[in-house]
C-alpha cells in the first residue's frame, strides 16, 4: 500500500487534510453495539477524498488500484454495523458532492448516491407531487446510496416490503475497481449483486428508484394496556388492504415512557404504544377499524394535535431511532434485529417475551414479505456481557426466530450467515485485488469460515 503516491496522484481532487475530520469520516454509528465499539473504536482512514462526479470516482479507483490502497465508500455514516468503516485504513470515498436529483418521472426518480433522503423527498414533491416509497428513520441525514448499499427496509416497508423485494430498486449504475474501471448498469436479477453489499464489490454512482404519490401523512400514537393486543392490532391494520399506511410500530412498555420524554406526560409507565402513519384519505376507514377495537386508545394524531408540545415526526421514534433515543437515556442498553416470519409471527413474539421478560423489550416493525404481513423486531436489550448477548441470540434462534446480528461488521454474520454467491462472484470480477471495503465479506477472505465465533479480519489494524 503506497498512501503517499495515491494521495499525490489525487491531489487535484477534494482531499480532506484535517486529522479530526478524517477520524470523524472514518466511522458510522457502530457504537450502537458495545461489541463493535470495543473492536472498532480505533479505526481511522489514511485519507478522505470527495469526488464531484463519476469521472473523478474512476480516477480515485484507478489510482488506488495502482498503489494497492483500500477504498471504503461512505455516505452520511448513519449505518449501525461498521459497514462504512475502513478496517484496513486506506481511502474513504465520501460521496457528499454527488447529490444531484437528475430526473423525476411518474413512478420513478433518477438520483446520485450522495443525495440525502429528506432532500430527495422534497425534490420529488416539488417536481411531481411524489415521494419515496420507503426510507430509513435517519431520513433527515442519511443518503439514498447508503440506504441501498447498507439498508434492508424502513418506513414504508409495511406496504412495500423490503429493499431486496422485486420492484423496490429499478436500476443501479456501478463502477468497478480494476486497472481500467468499468461502468455497468444493473436491473432485475442483477441488482442483487450490489444492493446491500456495503460497497464491497462496486461503487454505486446513480440510482433509479420507484416513487409513489406524496401525502401529508397523519401520524398517530395508539395506546394499549396489553402488548400482544397492540401487536395484533398493528398486524391486522396492515392486512386491511383498503387502508393505506406507511408505518406500524408496536413498542412494549416501558419503552415510550422511559425513552420518549415528549410522550411521558401522556401515558403511564405500563402503557404500550403503536406508532402509525396513515394516508389522509384513509382516516375514515382507519377510525372505523380502530373503533371496532375498544382496547385501542388514540392518544395523539398530528392532524388534531392537542398536546402542549408536538412530538415531531413519528417515524423518528421508530426503526433504529427507537434504539437511538433509548441510548441517549441509558447507554447500557443495546438491540437486536429479529425476523418474525409469517404465519406464526405473533406466536413467536409471545414466546420471546415469556423467555426474557424485561431483559428484552419488544419493539416491532410491521413489514410485508412475499405479500404477507410479518414483523421485523428491533428489541431493546439490557446489555450485561458479550457472552450473555450471544446467549440471547442463540435462544432466539432456538425458538425459530432468525437473527440479523447488528453486533457483527461483516455481510454474512449480519445477515443469514450464508454466502451470497452472486455478490462474491461479482467481487471476483469487479474487485480482483479485494481492495473495496476489505474485511466485510468473509467469503472473499476465508471461504471455509463456520460462523461459530465472531469473524476477526486478519488485516484489522491493531489498537494503538
Amino acid at each position: 500500500m503506497n498512501i503517499t503516491a495515491a494521495k499525490e496522484a489525487l491531489s487535484h481532487l477534494d482531499i480532506e487534510e484535517d486529522s479530526d475530520q478524517i477520524r470523524k469520516k472514518s466511522r458510522d454509528y457502530y457504537w450502537y453495539s458495545p461489541v463493535l465499539k470495543n473492536r472498532l473504536d480505533h479505526i481511522v482512514a489514511d485519507f478522505v477524498v470527495a469526488p464531484r462526479n463519476e469521472g473523478e470516482i474512476i480516477e480515485v479507483l484507478k489510482a488506488c488500484y495502482a498503489y494497492n490502497v483500500p477504498v471504503t465508500t461512505r455516505g452520511a455514516g448513519t449505518g449501525n454495523y461498521g459497514q462504512a468503516m475502513p478496517l484496513r485504513g486506506g481511502c474513504v470515498l465520501h460521496l457528499r458532492h454527488m447529490s444531484a436529483v437528475k430526473d423525476v418521472q411518474p413512478g420513478r426518480v433518477i438520483v446520485e448516491p450522495g443525495c440525502r433522503l429528506k432532500l430527495l423527498d422534497a425534490e420529488c414533491r416539488e417536481r411531481s407531487g411524489q415521494e419515496l416509497r420507503m426510507f430509513s428513520s435517519t431520513w433527515a441525514t442519511a443518503t439514498i446510496g447508503g440506504f441501498i448499499a447498507g439498508g434492508s427496509g424502513g418506513v414504508g416497508s409495511c406496504t412495500w416490503g423490503a429493499l431486496r423485494d422485486l420492484g423496490n430498486i429499478i436500476r443501479l449504475r456501478v463502477v468497478t475497481m480494476e486497472e481500467e474501471p468499468r461502468v455497468l448498469e444493473f436491473e432485475g436479477e442483477e441488482l442483487a449483486r450490489v444492493s446491500h453489499a456495503y460497497g464491497t464489490n462496486g461503487i454505486i454512482t446513480e440510482l433509479e428508484m420507484p416513487v409513489a404519490p406524496a401525502y401529508d401523512w397523519v401520524e398517530l400514537f395508539v395506546a394499549f394496556d396489553d402488548f400482544m393486543e397492540g401487536a395484533t392490532y398493528a398486524a391486522d391494520l396492515a392486512n386491511e388492504d383498503g387502508i393505506l399506511i406507511k408505518l406500524a410500530t408496536p413498542m412494549e412498555a416501558p419503552i415510550a415512557f422511559d425513552y420518549f420524554p415528549k410522550l411521558t406526560p401522556h401515558i403511564a409507565r405500563d402503557t404500550h404504544v403503536v406508532a402509525l402513519m396513515v394516508a389522509p384519505h384513509a382516516m375514515g376507514a382507519f377510525l372505523t377499524f380502530t373503533a371496532r377495537r375498544p382496547k385501542a386508545e388514540i392518544i395523539y394524531r398530528s392532524d388534531d394535535n392537542r398536546w402542549d408540545q408536538s412530538p415531531g415526526h413519528i417515524f423518528e421514534y421508530t426503526w433504529n431511532h427507537t434504539t437511538f433515543r433509548a441510548l441517549r437515556v441509558d447507554p447500557n442498553i443495546t438491540y437486536l434485529q429479529v425476523r418474525y416470519g409469517y404465519p406464526d409471527h405473533l406466536t413467536k413474539v409471545d414466546a420471546i417475551r415469556k423467555a426474557f421478560g424485561d431483559e428484552v423489550l419488544q419493539h416491532l416493525e410491521v413489514m410485508r414479505e412475499n405479500g404477507k404481513v410479518m414483523f421485523a423486531g428491533l428489541p431493546i436489550v439490557k446489555f450485561t456481557t458479550e457472552e450473555r448477548l450471544d446467549e440471547i441470540v442463540r435462544i432466539h434462534e432456538d425458538l425459530g426466530c432468525m437473527i440479523f446480528n447488528p453486533h457483527r461488521y461483516t455481510l454474512e454474520e449480519g445477515g443469514r450467515q450464508t454466502v451470497d454467491d452472486r455478490q462474491l462472484a461479482f467481487k471476483r470480477e469487479a474487485d480482483p485485488k479485494g481492495l473495496l471495503n476489505p474485511g466485510k465479506m468473509i467469503a472473499w477472505d476465508d471461504p471455509n469460515w463456520t460462523y461459530e465465533t465472531m469473524y476477526a479480519y486478519p488485516h484489522l489494524q491493531a489498537k494503538p
